[in-house]
Order: C-alpha cells, then sequence, then structure tokens
C-alpha cells in the first residue's frame, strides 16, 4: 500500500491503532496472525549435499575416470595427482558454495535485536521480532528501524539510508502525507525504513509493515530467488571436457582397433588406448586454474582487490560492462566545498581567505567555522555531519580553527536545524556584543535578509541576483547554501525564529558536492580503450548523476544516455533491452530496477560487472557475472553476496582487476593450447604410424611419463607469464566465444599435425639409421612440449622480443623437465621401466636440435600473422 500518500489519522485508522499504540492483548493477538518480525531463510542445502555437488561437473568425471583407467593398468603414481587434483577443487567449491549461503544471516542481522514501542500507552522495550503492524514505535538517534514506519513524529529526525536506497546523505523526516503514488523510496520522507539508521533527532512511526513485507524484506526475498550465474571460463571449460571426452575415446577406439587389425599383441594396444586416453586428458587443467587464479587473487589484494570466489578472477578478463555505483567509487564520498560567492560574485577559496574577500569575507569563513557541529577527532578527522565538516574542511583550510575561534568568539545560543525553517543559527559573544551566524537555503536566507555586506559596506541585497546566482551554480549540479550574520547588543529573551532569524545580513553562497575522484576519469577513458562499456548506477538525483558523468566523461550531452527509475518503471522490458546499450546513467532507482538492468544487459550476451555498498545492490551482486561490493563503506549483505570486495571502494581499482584477469584468462587458455597441441601431436603420432608401416613409437609407461612430467611444472609456471603490452587495448574476450576459437582451433590441428609428422619422419630417419629411434623420438616430444610452451606465450609477438628469460618460472621448469628426461634416459637402474637407450651425444643433438628447431617455426608462424594482421 501507498502509506507515504496517507494522512496520520487515515495510517491509524487503517491499522486500528491508536496514538498511544496497541494494548499488549491486541500485540499477542497480531502476532498470531501476522508472524514475527523477521526475515525468513528458505531452507539451506546441507554441508553433505554441497560437497558431493561438487563432483559433478563433467571435466571433474573425466578426470575420475581417468584416474580409474590409470590404477586400472598398474600405474598408481599417476592416478594420486589425478585424484588430490579433484579432491583439491572439489574442497574450494564448497568452501566457496559454503561462505556463499551467508548473504541471507548478514541480512537478517542488519534488522535490529531490539526496539523501543508504546504499549497501553507507555513506553515497553521488546524484541525486534516482536513488532507488529499498528505498533507505535519510539526513536531516537543510533536506533535500527525494527520495521517499515509511517512516520507521525520527527524532531529534527534524521536517517541514513544509503544501504537501503544508495543516497548518500543523511535524509531529513516529516509527517506530512505526500500525493505523488509513484514517488521514488528515497523521497517517502515520512517513512522510516527497516534497517536503515537514526543518525539525529527523535521521532515515532506506526509500523506499517513487518517482517517479508517490509522493502528489507522484498530485497531479501529477491535474494533468495536469484542464482549465482556460472564464470565464463567454467562455461567454456563445460562445452570443452564434454567436446574433448568424446573426441579422445574415437581417436583411442581407433588406435586399438588399427593396431590389432596390423597384428600387435591385443594387451599392448589396450593399455596403449587406455595410457592415450588417460594422457590425452588435461589432467592437471584444474589445477592450473585453481592456482593461476589463486595466484591472481594474492596479487589483487596488493591491488586493493579482495577475491571471495576464485572464480571471479577469470570473469572480469571477459567483462563487456561495468555497473558501478556513483557515491565513494566513482566519488570521493566525502562533500567539499566546489564554488563560494562573496561580495556578489563567485570568488576563488583562496581569494577569500586573504585579504581579497574583505570584511565580507573574513565573517564568511567566520561563520563556515562556527555554525557547525562538525569537530576534529583525535586523528585530525572531521566528524559530523557530510554538509558541515565540507563546510568546516574550507574554513580550516583557510586558517579559521573552530576551536580557536572560539576562544574569542565563544558559542553562547543557538537555534538548530529543522527541516520546516531550512536554518541554523548560533550566537557568539564578540569584544562590543554579540554576533549571529546563520547558515541554511537560499530562499530562506534571502527572504530574511535586509542587507547584505560587500567588502566593507552594507547595502540593500540583490535579490534577484542572488537568487540566480544560486541557481548557476545548482545548475552544475552543486549542493548550494547561504550564509549571514546579524550583530546583537545582547542574547534576545525569546530564541525563536521569527525574532532571531530576521532582518539578517547576508554573507553569500557556498556550493558544495562529492566531487569525481581524480583517478576515475582516466580509469573510464581505460575501460573505453578496453572495449568496456562503464555505466553509473546511483540512487542520487538526476541531476548529481548528469553533472558528475559529464565530468568523467561517461555522457557528453546526450540526454537520451540517462534515465531515471520513474522512466524506467514506465518502460516496457522490450524496449528497454532495445535501449539498454544506450543508457550511461540511471539515477533514482530501486532495488529490483538494478536487478532489471543487469538482466536486461546480459539478455543482450554482455557480461556483467555490478559493483554496490548497500543492502539494495545485493539482489544484482549476486545476479551479475561478477558482484563488486565496497570494503569501506559496504554492508555486510553486500560483501556476503559479492565476489570481489573493493578494499578502498574506488572504480580505479576495478580497472585494475579487469587487466589482472584478462591476463589470468590468456594464461590458462596458454595452459589449454600447450597441453592439447602437445597431445595432439603425441595422438597424431601413434595414430598414423602404422599407415606408414611403423612400429608404436611410444609404450604405454612412457606415454604416462611424458604426460606426467610436461603437465605439470611447464603447465603451472605459464600461470606467471605477464600480461602482454596491449591487453587493455584490446576488446574483451567474445562472450560467445569458445575455447578453439580466434584461431586457436587451427593452430591446435595444424602444429598438432606438424608435431606428429616430425616424430614419425625422426623415428623414419632413425630407423633407417639403426639409432635407439624410440628414445629418441620419446626425448623429442618432452623436448618439443617444452617448445611449445616456449612459443604459446604469446600468439602475436616474438619469443625473442618478449625475452626468453623474462618468465623465470618456466624457464627453470624447463631445465627440471630436461634433467628429468636424461634421467630416464642416461640411469641404468630406470632403463629398463622406461624402455629407454642411452643416446650418444650426436644422437641427443639431433633430438634438441630438432626440438629447437618447432621453435622456429612457430617464430615463423607469428610473423606471417602479423603480415596479414597489417595487410
Amino acid at each position: 500500500m501507498g502509506w507515504h500518500l496517507k494522512t496520520i489519522e487515515e495510517t491509524i485508522a487503517e491499522l486500528g491503532t491508536s496514538p498511544q499504540g496497541l494494548s499488549a492483548d491486541a500485540a499477542r493477538q497480531r502476532l498470531v496472525e501476522n508472524g514475527p518480525n523477521e526475515l525468513q531463510e528458505q531452507a539451506r542445502r546441507t554441508p553433505v549435499a554441497m560437497l558431493l555437488s561438487q563432483f559433478t561437473d563433467f571435466m571433474i568425471l573425466i578426470l575420475m575416470g581417468a584416474a580409474v583407467l590409470a590404477a586400472v593398468i598398474g600405474d598408481l603414481g599417476d592416478a594420486m595427482p589425478i585424484i588430490a587434483i579433484v579432491i583439491l577443487n572439489a574442497v574450494i567449491g564448497f568452501v566457496q558454495e559454503f561462505r556463499a549461503e551467508r548473504a541471507m544471516a548478514a541480512l537478517r542481522e542488519m534488522a535490529g535485536n531490539s526496539a523501543t514501542v508504546m504499549r497501553d500507552g507507555s513506553p515497553v522495550a521488546i524484541p525486534a521480532r516482536e513488532i507488529v503492524p499498528g505498533d507505535l514505535v519510539l526513536l531516537e538517534a543510533g536506533n535500527v528501524v525494527p520495521a517499515d514506519l509511517r512516520l507521525v513524529e520527527a524532531a529534527q529526525l534524521k536517517a541514513v539510508e544509503a544501504a537501503l536506497t544508495g543516497e548518500s546523505l543523511p535524509v531529513e523526516k516529516v509527517t506530512e502525507p505526500f500525493a505523488d503514488p509513484d514517488l521514488p523510496l528515497g523521497d517517502r520522507r515520512n517513512m522510516a525504513y527497516k534497517g536503515t539508521v537514526i543518525s539525529y533527532g527523535r521521532g515515532a512511526g506506526i509500523a506499517v509493515t513487518t517482517g517479508m513485507g517490509t522493502e528489507l524484506g522484498r530485497i531479501a526475498i529477491m535474494l533468495q530467488n536469484e542464482e549465482e550465474t556460472r564464470t565464463p571460463l567454467q562455461k567454456r571449460l563445460a562445452v570443452f571436457g564434454q567436446r574433448l571426452a568424446v573426441a579422445i575415446l574415437i581417436v583411442c577406439a581407433i588406435i586399438f582397433t588399427l593396431g590389432f587389425l596390423r597384428g600387435e599383441p591385443l594387451l599392448l594396444m589396450l593399455l596403449t588406448a587406455i595410457s592415450l586416453a588417460v594422457a590425452a586428458i588435461p589432467e592437471a587443467l584444474p589445477a592450473v586454474v585453481t592456482i593461476t587464479l589463486a595466484l591472481g587473487a594474492r596479487k589483487m589484494v596488493r591491488q586493493n582487490a579482495l577475491i571471495r570466489r576464485l572464480p571471479a578472477v577469470e570473469t572480469l578478463g571477459s567483462v563487456t560492462y561495468i555497473c558501478s555505483d556513483k557515491t565513494g567509487t566513482l566519488t570521493l564520498n566525502r562533500m567539499t566545498v566546489e564554488k563560494v560567492a562573496v561580495n556578489g560574485g563567485e570568488l576563488p577559496l583562496e581569494d577569500i581567505c586573504g585579504a581579497g574577500g574583505g570584511e565580507a569575507g573574513r565573517h564568511f569563513m567566520m561563520a563556515l567555522a562556527l555554525c557547525s557541529d562538525a569537530r576534529l577527532d583525535g586523528k585530525g578527522n572531521l566528524m559530523g555531519d557530510p554538509t558541515e565538516t565540507a563546510l568546516s574542511a574550507a574554513a580550516l583550510s583557510c586558517g579559521y580553527d573552530r576551536k580557536e575561534l572560539e576562544g574569542d568568539h565563544p558559542r553562547v545560543a543557538e537555534l538548530p536545524f529543522d527541516s520546516e525553517r531550512k536554518l541554523m543559527t548560533t550566537f557568539h559573544r564578540q569584544e562590543d556584543g554579540f554576533i549571529s551566524y546563520t547558515k541554511g537555503a537560499v530562499e530562506s536566507i534571502v527572504d530574511r535578509s535586509s542587507a547584505m555586506l560587500a567588502m566593507e559596506k552594507e547595502s540593500p541585497p540583490d535579490s534577484e541576483g542572488i537568487v540566480r546566482l544560486s541557481e548557476e551554480m545548482a545548475a552544475e549540479g552543486l549542493r548550494v547554501l547561504a550564509v549571514a550574520m546579524r550583530r546583537w547588543e545582547e542574547i534576545p529573551q525569546r530564541l525563536e525564529s521569527d525574532l532571531v532569524e530576521e532582518e539578517l545580513v547576508f554573507l553569500g553562497l557556498v556550493g558544495m558536492m562529492d566531487p569525481p575522484r581524480e583517478e576515475a576519469a582516466e580509469a573510464v577513458a581505460n575501460c573505453r580503450s578496453a572495449g568496456i562499456t562503464p555505466v553509473m548506477i546511483t540512487g542520487d538525483h538526476p541531476l548529481t548523476a548528469r553533472i558528475i558523468a559529464r565530468r568523467l566523461s561517461l555522457i557528453e550531452d546526450d540526454d537520451s544516455a540517462v534515465i531515471t527509475g520513474r522512466e524506467l518503471a514506465d518502460l516496457p522490458l522490450e524496449e528497454f533491452e532495445q535501449r539498454v546499450e544506450d543508457i550511461r546513467v540511471y539515477a533514482r532507482v530501486a532495488p529490483e530496477q538494478k536487478l532489471k538492468i543487469v538482466k536486461a544487459l546480459q539478455d543482450r550476451g554482455h557480461f556483467v560487472a555490478m559493483t554496490g555498498d548497500g543492502v539494495n545492490d545485493a539482489p544484482a551482486l549476486k545476479r551479475a557475472d561478477i558482484g563488486i561490493a565496497m570494503g569501506i563503506t559496504g554492508t555486510d549483505v553486500s560483501k556476503e553476496a559479492s565476489a570481489m570486495i573493493l578494499l578502498d571502494d574506488n572504480f580505479a581499482t576495478i580497472v585494475k582487476a579487469v587487466r589482472e584477469g584478462r591476463r589470468i584468462y590468456a594464461n590458462i587458455l596458454k595452459f589449454i593450447i600447450y597441453s592439447i597441441t602437445s597431445n595432439a601431436g603425441t595422438l597424431v603420432a601413434i595414430t598414423l604410424a602404422p599407415f606408414f608401416g611403423l612400429p608404436l613409437p611410444l609404450l604405454p609407461i612412457q606415454i604416462l611419463w611424458l604426460n606426467l612430467l610436461t603437465d605439470s611444472l611447464p603447465g603451472l609456471a605459464l600461470a606467471a607469464e605477464r600480461a602482454e603490452h596491449d591487453v587493455m587495448n584490446r576488446p574483451p574476450v567474445d562472450p560467445k566465444e569458445g575455447i578453439f576459437s580466434g584461431g586457436r582451433g587451427y593452430y591446435v590441428v595444424g602444429f598438432g599435425i606438424l608435431i606428429g609428422a616430425v616424430a614419425l619422419a625422426f623415428q623414419a630417419f632413425a630407423l633407417r639409421r639403426g639409432l635407439p629411434w624410440q628414445t629418441m623420438v620419446f626425448t623429442f616430444l618432452v623436448l618439443n612440449r617444452m617448445a611449445v610452451a616456449l612459443a604459446v606465450r604469446s600468439d602475436r609477438q616474438s619469443l625473442f622480443r618478449i625475452g626468453l628469460l623474462s618468465n623465470r618460472p618456466l624457464c627453470g621448469a624447463i631445465v627440471i623437465t630436461f634433467l628429468l628426461q636424461l634421467m630416464v634416459v642416461y640411469t641404468p637402474v630406470l632403463n629398463p621401466v622406461f624402455s629407454t637407450t642411452p643416446l650418444s651425444g650426436e644422437a641427443l643433438a639431433l633430438t634438441v636440435g630438432l626440438a629447437l628447431g618447432m621453435i622456429l617455426v612457430s617464430e615463423l608462424h607469428k610473423v606471417i600473422k602479423r603480415m596479414v594482421r597489417r595487410g
């Protein structure tokens, strides 16, 4: 119901209550009828169910099958690493899912534990869960609002609603009804909502909805109904795993059949086929993915981005839209004086600080310092209302310290601010009597001013000029206040507004705003060059949002790029989805609309990063491809619903994280291409050998050793590869793109066939020369994989330009792999185990030289690709 539309009398009548609250009996009856005032959770999955679900992924099932096959052929040594990888991934997945379940628990914590209500005409403290519709709830500073309330009393009452509405400043509350039925949540100032916090004053309100019927409850329902989306890599790996499994089974069946028909021993061919099946599966892939993501997450923490769910690291590399909150992320979250007007016109603040402002400038700065309740804490930080801290900071920057000034001008009386007068006045003693300083709304000050001070002289006020100047400042997105003064011989007996806030002397205007972060504009530009579209979604007013967006170059002068929550609500879904890619700023949006924006972008095929700090952001954070919560201003609910937390609340940090995400995704792809290309070469050699009348190039034990040796250290070392210099000048990875898109499939097939053909030619050459051909082919395939690892470090840049030694972990892995292979070849005790023969210096040189030749082939391939791109 539109409770904000109803008068206090209508609300009392509708809910069957009274100005003295409910009776205890009526409250008990309503508690039975309506249920407790708490958020209800859906039945959670048990930890056992969460753990078992980690083993249902197709790639994991394939790996488990590979482990069984490896154990069947008697190689437990190869089976154990696979089993360890599967268990490691299951544990990581379980921990992440278990943590994700805590978002609802954090939401429940926001509701507050107790409240004071009127029962039988007397105030009573009760558990918040026992509040029922019709209860009269008493409010004071520091209280968490326990239910959705229609306010019936508001004495200078202010509430911090940023967590629910996105409004950055405390909201002044009123009791009068509003006429607009479609008024946004943040503008319903005669309401107080469950989970928000009273920051100032006192008041009372009638509980109109409780539990899941509150605005907080609606968010809880949305949060429970939203499922986390799978990351791009998870989707691609699922498809990759299915296709790989089918391909491997077909190839192994062909090899077994051909070998059997050729007359090879049945057991040998069975073991060979099984060994190839185990070897062809990149069982190190989950480990490489997990370790790469973990290393990336560790690096991101140093850049103020805390990763809560590892897959989010990779998702960042595929993001096409960043939907960012304004306050604190794109802006400083600190009100700052931007413009001042004294002596009838705008002046730089530093001019007013000095003699340039004259007597008017001196009194103006004293008013900013003295007519304020902001104070410095022990660390030198200003504490208090954001507006007052901004004014005090400006005064301090000019040397007007309130604490020092009050030594000569102590405060002796005051009229606190209230929303009806829109004024605040303080009285101060001075040598020749008293002086009062008044600040507040421009129209209120102008209406009560009988003179204005310009330099050293008082003159009649130029009301029209003052109002025009204030409107020009407001049009720039500034919050404008006026400042005035009045001299007194004695403090008035009656401290009432109609007496003391009249016949004022106007001093000047001050314009404030929460300015954009300096680094945010550069980060927005970096987004654009990276093919990412930044979008602002805020609960603030459209004018403020538009001004900030222009200063950050999010928009130019295109009004169609800005839309309000009300306009969005009136827009049919089909029409909105047609426009969503053209909109850059959303202002005054409701929680469900943030969710609507994310879904619309996803329906258009985009990967969406959503930032937020409030409870209202939680459903959208959970739904987005990557939810990013604010570490400083963020609520526990938003953090628990997110995949990443910004420790510095800075938009620029997101862009740094995107760069790291792209590097990580690229490195995971490099491992996959390295592993599949190398395995494809081995498969081609073994498959085609019978067609050329050649014996099997490798034995089962050699295949398994080749797989174990080369998929571990070199594969993991690729995770340390640095980002290529132009990584942020490329478009995001196409959401529809598969692992083998972008020419990677052709590379795998082409080089796989080439490696297999070279291995067979080398085998034939060694056979004719009477050399130990099997050991030479075995060693060549091991060393060739090291060449492929070097080649895939970049698909564009030359290896020699990147630097052979720029990835030291990979260099170390290559050296260790080479030494281990030499140990298998030259250690007498291992020769019979691996069926190897020590190679002569000439045979080893031929083998090493041929493997190095594959690097030159790869370099030639890159040269051709660069020429094609330029052409």
